[in-house]
Parts: structure tokens; C-alpha cells; sequence
């Protein structure tokens, strides 16, 4: 059976995979959504196939992305994460990883869980928003989609002065484009939806 998918969901079995199975799929929970975001900071200038391709030992690295464990690294951890072959080896993500669990705990404290995913939410553009913005929606091909807007250059500001490192609007627009809060599925793929404002 042929799939029509974004088109780049077909340049490896592994982005068919992921294309497939998880990107666009709302996630709605704080621990979920700090995983992706960890792992969006990690794909910052890199190809996000090389981030995919690790995500298992980066699980195993991060202990499964549990926050509280995360928070609780130490800075002879992060000497051992910078010898660990099988994750990206940068200083500043991992500390970012770090820091990042431990601003979310206090959000956590503070508003309970659940201040994240409410937070991607109110923040999230709208169709309409994108338009005004001049962006072509909903898009027809990947050329189209934006790398960032207006809303995630304010997300990006409000995480930092909250104590979030390595979320600028890129990557907060790629993980918002993964974990369902912005629909870019282009038109003629199979999983686009007609879930548009």
C-alpha cells in the first residue's frame, strides 16, 4: 500500500518510522514533552536523524528522562555524559538537560504538574496567527512550513527568564510541530488532518 507522507519522511526508514508513529501526535504530559524537548535541544544544528538514531541510549543516559532524577545530576555526571560516545557530547546541552529538570520541578512546585504542556498550549500559534504572519496554511509542502514565529520567539523568552536553557524559538517550533500543538503535516500526506482553525 503506498503512503503519501511529508516529504521529509521518505528520505530514511527511520524518519518513516517517526513519521509514521509519533510526530504530530499530541503528547500532553509534562515528562513526555520534557524528554522532546531535551531532544530538540539536542538536535540544534544538527540533522534531528542523529538525534533519532541515538534516543535509546540517550533514555538510558538521562535515566529515561526522569525528571527528578535528572535534576539531581551531579557535575561529576555530566563528566561522565561528556565521554559517552553514544549521545551527542556537548557540554552545554547536557547541562541544559540538567538545568531544565530542575527549573521544571520548580514550575512543578510552583503551578503543579501539568504547567508544561498548559504552557505549550496557550503559547501554540493558531492557523490564523500563522497566516497573519505570512505563512501559507495550511502548507502544501515542507518549503512552506515556518522554522519559527512570532509565538515561539515570546515562549523562547518567557522559558529563559523562567530558567530554560537551549529553548529558542527554532526549537521550540520543532518540538511544537512534533508533539501535536501546531499541525504540519502538509496537505497531500496521508496523516494530515483537517483539525485546522
Amino acid at each position: 500500500m503506498n503512503v503519501n507522507r511529508c516529504g521529509w519522511a521518505n528520505s530514511a526508514p527511520d524518519y518513516i518510522e517517526y513519521h509514521d508513529t509519533e510526530w504530530g501526535i499530541p503528547i500532553r504530559d509534562d515528562r513526555a514533552l520534557y524528554e522532546r524537548l531535551v531532544l530538540e535541544g539536542f538536535q540544534s544544528g544538527l540533522s534531528w536523524i542523529t538525534v533519532l538514531r541515538k534516543r535509546e541510549h540517550f533514555r538510558k543516559a538521562f535515566e529515561q528522562f526522569e525528571v527528578e532524577k535528572v535534576a539531581n545530576f551531579s557535575p561529576k555526571k555530566v563528566d561522565a555524559l561528556l565521554q559517552d560516545a553514544g549521545i551527542i557530547r556537548h557540554r552545554g546541552k547536557i547541562e541544559a538537560t540538567i538545568k531544565n529538570a530542575r527549573a521544571l520541578m520548580g514550575m512543578w512546585e510552583l503551578h503543579g504538574e501539568g504547567w508544561l504542556s498548559q504552557t505549550l498550549l496557550e503559547a501554540a500559534p493558531t492557523e490564523q496567527s500563522l497566516k497573519a504572519q505570512g505563512f501559507k496554511r495550511p502548507a502544501k509542502g515542507t518549503d512552506q512550513l515556518p522554522s519559527k514565529c512570532a509565538e515561539t520567539e515570546k515562549l523562547s523568552r518567557h522559558l529563559k527568564s523562567l530558567n530554560f536553557a537551549f529553548v529558542g524559538p527554532t526549537t521550540l517550533y520543532a518540538a511544537l510541530q512534533a508533539t501535536g500543538f501546531v499541525n504540519d503535516h502538509v496537505t497531500e500526506c496521508d496523516f494530515y488532518s483537517q483539525n485546522y482553525d
